[in-house]
This record gives structure tokens, C-alpha cells and sequence, in this order.
């Protein structure tokens, strides 16, 4: 008599997260926690500061690499076109960018914060 099939199958081997396998792989992985603990050390102000610049320097990235999307669209002469669309589709591209990161962006603005604030501890520390 085969009791196989009503056996549960064996477990599935747990597999490393990205995070372990950077540990294991003896890459330095930085955590929150230490980010947490540099701000404490950083002036509010500071940080405040740093925070806008993080995200100032996205909305610029998503604006021009949103500009590059826009570069093959040309104008439709019913509605609009002509010198005047020429002026502010910029303006328009700008706005674009600073509502992507406004509602979440690419997580660049992130980053950037963190890579400043390591770079403001490392200054003054």
C-alpha cells in the first residue's frame, strides 16, 4: 500500500533574501536604522533642508527624463501648436515631474537624502 499521496510534500528550502545574500556575499548593506540614528545627530533644520534638496534634484531627473518623451510628439495645429507651445511645454514637462514626485516618484529622492545625510555626518563627524 502507497501512502505517498497522502503524505504533505516535503518543505520548501527557504530561499535568501537580496539583503542576506549581500551579507553573505560580504557586501556592506546600509539599514534604516542607521539613518535614524544620523538624524538624531543632524540639526532638524538640516534636515529639513537636505530632505528639499533630495527632492528638488528628483523632480529635476524625472522632468528631463520626462522631456525626452516628450521630444518625438508633435503639435497639433487645431488646438494649439506654434511658438506659443514651443515656450511652455517646458513649464508643462516641469509640472509633470514635480506631480510624479510628489505622488511617490521613483525613489530616487530617497536615496539622494540618505546619500547627503552620510555625507553631512561624514563632514562634521
Amino acid at each position: 500500500m502507497d501512502l505517498s499521496p497522502a503524505l504533505p510534500p516535503p518543505p520548501a528550502p527557504k530561499l535568501p533574501t537580496m539583503i542576506e545574500r549581500a551579507k553573505a556575499e560580504g557586501y556592506g548593506v546600509r539599514t534604516q536604522a542607521k539613518i535614524t540614528d544620523l538624524e538624531a545627530k543632524v540639526d532638524p533644520a538640516k534636515l529639513a533642508q537636505i530632505r528639499k534638496s533630495a527632492t528638488e534634484f528628483e523632480n529635476v531627473f524625472v522632468s528631463q527624463m520626462m522631456g525626452h518623451m516628450f521630444d518625438g510628439i508633435g503639435t497639433d495645429e487645431t488646438f494649439g501648436g506654434g511658438r506659443g507651445e514651443e515656450m511652455f511645454r517646458p513649464m508643462l514637462i516641469e509640472q509633470f515631474g514635480k506631480q510624479v514626485t510628489q505622488r511617490g516618484g521613483l525613489g530616487i529622492a530617497n536615496q539622494v537624502y540618505q546619500e547627503l545625510l552620510r555625507a553631512q555626518e561624514a563632514s562634521h563627524g
